[in-house]
């Protein structure tokens, strides 16, 4: 779905070029070619936001309704038999001077305005669905790649596509105020906008990593060569035989994963020790990005690992350790600080995240748990 966008998007500069070329041949069949990839590029990016929240891979019956407007597209660009010839002079001239917005020239089937109020329409209607999707689906830790990297991911693709989509709507306000519409402005300011989202790029490279920057491990029947030696060799026989007795889910991400029960029992054990001997857990801006690059492992693996062997959520794993923490904290501070304090050191960012994680864990309020006497376990 994804791609499809990028594929539209390389449509139009490739059809710009052309249209400045001024060669009517080969914009007739450029034009004729992308055209259902326009009309079908907002549908395209609704059904990634909608399936990426909801964790969906396949589209279903239904939602292939969204394609109609492509197909109405693919038939409005066929030169059927006995249908007015086109004059390809005017439509060049036209889209060089004002664009597709204000094309008023046949270019099809359908009247002009099919081209020209149709795809503006599409998108602002799909942009209003996503936002409305977002909006409305309340994006929790283990629906959004069970950590809050999903949420920046999608959430910054949003935004960039909406000020992309909506600053190519300008010229038609401009017009409708009769404000002089200046090329080079627009230019420019995409241009700046470009640049701004390049730095904001190389400032924080981890929100694209999974989803355009995608880690791949070759060697998958094999440990990673990384791997401390030491660290393999603590691998207990009875932690190999859970790992082999683990009944297994045919899912199809573990099938793509392909982790033998041995490798997957040494992330498990690696993992759980560069937790608790560095108490990365006490960070309380850590990311499942920041646990796999400590460990040097695929982030894929890592969240792999901590969701189906460990079998928590990564935002509930940690959390756990914190809650510990934060046992093990109270009686030696209780006295100097507050719990909210104490908590704080312990790795929440809020007051109100550490009071939903300590009632999951333990079933009952800190003041609750203190006043019945309770003493804590280990994660």
């Amino acid at each position: 779905m994804l791609a499809s966008i990028f594929f539209a998007r390389f449509g139009q500069i490739f059809t710009s070029l052309v249209i400045k070329s001024g060669s009517e041949h080969a914009l007739s069949l450029i034009f004729q070619l992308f055209s259902p990839l326009y009309f079908a590029a907002p549908a395209c990016f609704y059904l990634y936001i909608t399936g990426f929240i909801h964790n969906r891979h396949r589209l279903t019956k239904l939602e292939l309704l969204h394609f109609l407007p492509a197909l109405l597209a693919i038939i409005h660009v066929i030169p059927w038999p006995g249908s007015k010839i086109l004059n390809w002079t005017l439509i060049t001239a036209q889209l060089r001077d004002s664009g597709y917005l204000f094309l008023t020239a046949e270019n099809g089937l359908f009247p002009a305005y099919f081209q020209s109020a149709g795809r503006p329409l599409l998108t602002v209607i799909y942009l209003i669905l996503c936002w409305h999707a977002i909006l409305k689906f309340k994006m929790k830790d283990d629906q959004v790649n069970h950590d809050d990297h999903g949420r920046s991911w999608i959430i910054f693709l949003l935004k960039v596509a909406t000020f992309f989509q909506l600053a190519g709507l300008i010229p038609i306000v401009l017009k409708f105020l009769n404000i002089p519409l200046h090329h080079s402005f627009f230019i420019i300011s995409n241009c700046i906008m470009l640049l701004v989202i390049l730095m904001y790029a190389l400032h924080r490279p981890h929100i694209f990593y999974g989803y355009l920057l995608v880690a791949i491990d070759w060697d998958t029947k094999e440990p990673p060569a990384e791997m401390p030696v030491s660290s393999q060799e603590k691998v207990t026989e009875p932690l190999l035989l859970m790992a082999i007795e683990r009944p297994k889910v045919k899912t199809h991400r573990q099938k793509k994963l392909n982790l033998s029960p041995a490798q997957t029992a040494n992330y498990a054990l690696l993992i759980k020790e560069v937790m608790e001997s560095e108490q990365m857990y006490l960070q309380p801006g850590l990311q499942i990005i920041d646990l796999a690059t400590r460990v040097n492992i695929p982030v894929h693996h890592c969240s792999h690992v901590i969701n189906n062997y460990i079998g928590k959520n990564f935002r509930d794993w940690i959390n756990g350790y914190r809650v510990e923490y934060f046992l093990r904290q109270y009686p030696l501070q209780s006295d100097k600080i507050t719990i909210e304090a104490i908590a704080h050191e312990s790795g929440f960012k809020s007051q109100a995240t550490f009071y939903n994680a300590f009632k999951k864990e333990k079933g009952v309020m800190p003041t609750v748990y203190f006043s019945q006497g309770t003493t804590g376990g280990a994660v």
